[in-house]
């Protein structure tokens, strides 16, 4: 049709971009936007693992010393190299090769904007028409929409919550075929709080190893381990199959805003150098954007100073507020955690709407529960279970017990048979 004496317009919205947009910032600001304006109380955010806002969870003084140092050199004001600042890599290759039985060096290290970035390249370099990944259910739903954006094919394998969140090795050889390039696996775990055992991970080696696919590990919360199953890299097992890192800043330094991530290649055999996997990375890094250059020049003094005594205190705290969560929710009759949290800062419970009057599934719970208590907490579909919900317990001790207690009042104002 035509108009004012020109043609129609020759663009239009990518629909496909559209319908794999699904994120947790997208929904948690839907559920803002659903709140009561006239409730004076606080909102209290239990849905996303950013505590910055809270005293407890400051980063350490010589991470922002470190920063300081950065910008008055006046050494890092650049545009970085494309993999990242060499001592910057060096300094992420010592860190990770302290859990490890074998040494990293620079060149197995590519720093990126973040870990989110970290998934976008890694999806990227994949993609290749007919080809399919293996994502964990629940899972992280940037996995779920990068791979749609890339066309290609995600297939889920299960967690069992029975099983303390363990990956169902069976699931995951029904899925794999000829066209099947990796699995990914989260630890510790977001969205389920738990930790993957040294054994567990073994087994999850082997049997990608005989699948012939290897294993990107997302360890954005690496070390915050606070349970009875320490954390336990997954390069550790990087002899008996390619394992692909992926950490960051943002979690153990508490710091998600500075955007600095990484890729790792946890590889001795050099198989990823070996098939062109390297190759094409550093290809797609030529034509992607970078990590500020003033962070990365801070990188070497933050791993290296950052000491021994702040990362005790925030897994204390975390500690301390995840039994909270676990033992509060066993007063709300339509809420069950079926595995104590024992690592990250989120973990899953499970609701029970047979207890409730007028709440349809998660979605319609959380966004009552956002009108009428002022509390954000995600819904489980956004992570990939319906009729789960995803908590955070990374806020001031306060403020989640005034939450449970809300969640509590919001309980009892919708149950049946009251």
């Amino acid at each position: 049709m035509e108009q004012l004496g020109h043609k129609k317009w020759g663009f239009q919205g990518n629909q496909e971009l559209n319908a794999s947009s699904i994120s947790v910032r997208g929904v948690l600001n839907q559920l803002m936007a659903n709140r009561n304006k006239d409730d004076q109380r606080s909102t209290i955010p239990l849905g996303r693992a950013d505590p910055t806002m809270f005293p407890s969870y400051r980063t350490t003084s010589s991470a922002a010393d470190a920063v300081a140092d950065a910008v008055q050199s006046f050494q890092f004001n650049c545009y970085p190299p494309t993999v990242g600042v060499a001592d910057a890599r060096r300094a992420v290759a010592e860190h990770i090769s302290k859990d490890l039985p074998y040494q990293l060096s620079a060149d197995d290290v590519y720093l990126t904007v973040g870990c989110t970035q970290a998934i976008e390249i890694v999806v990227s370099v994949l993609a290749r028409p007919g080809a399919n990944i293996l994502l964990p259910r629940p899972g992280y739903p940037q996995y779920e929409a990068r791979v749609r954006c890339s066309n290609l094919e995600a297939r889920h394998f299960d967690l069992m919550p029975e099983k303390g969140w363990e990956v169902d090795l069976d699931s995951v050889e029904a899925l794999v075929d000829e066209n099947t390039v990796a699995m990914v696996i989260i630890n510790p775990s977001n969205p389920c709080g738990n930790v993957f055992t040294y054994q567990h991970l073994k087994k999850i080696a082997e049997t990608a190893r005989k699948l012939g696919i290897f294993v990107i590990s997302d360890e954005v919360y690496g070390h915050l381990a606070f349970g009875s199953n320490p954390f336990v890299p997954m390069g550790v097992f990087g002899s008996i199959v390619p394992v692909l890192t992926l950490g960051s800043l943002s979690k153990r330094w508490i710091v998600p805003g500075w955007r600095l991530g990484w890729i790792v290649t946890t590889d001795p055999n050099g198989i990823f150098q070996e098939s062109g996997f390297v190759e094409s990375l550093r290809s797609y890094l030529d034509i992607t954007s970078d990590p500020p250059t003033v962070i990365q020049g801070a990188l070497t003094q933050i791993l290296e100073k950052t000491k021994e005594d702040f990362y005790s205190k925030i897994l204390n705290i975390l500690r301390e507020d995840a039994n909270l969560l676990y033992e509060g929710i066993k007063e709300i009759p339509c809420l069950t955690c079926p595995h104590k949290p024992e690592g990250s800062m989120v973990v899953m419970v499970k609701l029970n709407l047979s207890l409730l009057e007028g709440v349809t599934d998660d979605v319609d719970f959380c966004m009552k529960l956002a009108k009428e208590e002022s509390v954000i907490i995600l819904p489980g579909i956004t992570v990939g279970l319906k009729n789960w919900l995803r908590i955070t317990f990374a806020i001031e001790h306060s403020s989640l017990e005034d939450a449970l207690g809300r969640i509590k009042a919001f309980y009892y104002r919708h149950a049946k048979n009251k």
